[in-house]
């Protein structure tokens, strides 16, 4: 019996920490840009929510400094058009800010048009959430031990999780709510479609009856 137990607590952590991982968003990735041409990259952050990032052009030629060529500008902005974070012909650099609206944030690199053309690779690290957290200074700072950070950060999990929840609950009611409006705006539609119909149909009748009666055919 205590053993069962002792694999469903094990078990309880295993997903906890898995779909904690999957919630708290770590996005780092590695694109080509062409000079004259703009890639946009769009990340679903929650209100109130920490989200760092970090994004810097691959050196071709290691030891020498960047070719003006390879620089780029690059805008971070809500779905609600505000701007974030900005920088210009720059070769790296970083954002931090604190999500104000729910949405979708873009984050938009752009390399100036040079000729003849060229194409450079760019890394771009971008954290949300919990991921969001710099642990290493939370450690220093609390004096903490690695137990009990790990309890910390496996708190901020399980709070992360009930705030996806509790978001993902809302945006069903939400749905919910346009789906029982959309039926009932359907339902009306087809009894006033029914209706024209009907109503159609019985002016051709009285039409025909009163020309038949016209030429005395009735």
């Amino acid at each position: 019996m205590i053993q069962i137990e002792a694999q469903r607590y094990h078990l309880f952590y295993v997903v906890v920490i898995v779909v904690g991982l999957l919630l708290c968003r770590t996005e780092s990735i590695r694109f080509e840009l062409q000079s004259g041409h703009t890639k946009c990259i769009a990340e679903d952050i929650k209100s109130n929510s920490m989200t760092v990032g970090k994004y810097n052009v691959v050196n071709p030629n290691e030891g020498q400094p960047v070719p003006d060529s390879h620089k780029l500008t690059v805008r971070v902005t809500s779905s609600y058009g505000n701007s974030y974070h900005y920088a210009e012909q720059v070769e790296s650099g970083q954002y931090a800010f604190v999500a104000a609206e729910a949405g979708d944030y873009m984050a938009c690199f752009w390399a100036s048009d040079h000729k003849p053309p060229t194409t450079f690779t760019v890394d771009f690290d971008w954290r949300t959430g919990v991921a969001a957290k710099d642990w290493s200074n939370v450690a220093k700072k609390g004096q903490v031990d690695a137990m009990e950070l790990e309890l910390r950060k496996l708190y901020d999990t399980v709070i992360s999780i009930q705030e996806e929840m509790s978001l993902l609950r809302a945006r069903e009611e939400e749905m919910q709510d346009l789906n029982i409006s959309t039926n009932s705006r359907m339902a009306w539609l087809s009894f006033l479609s029914l209706f024209v119909c009907l109503s159609v149909a019985g002016l051709q009748l009285w039409h025909l009856k009163t020309f038949f009666e016209k030429k005395k055919l009735i």
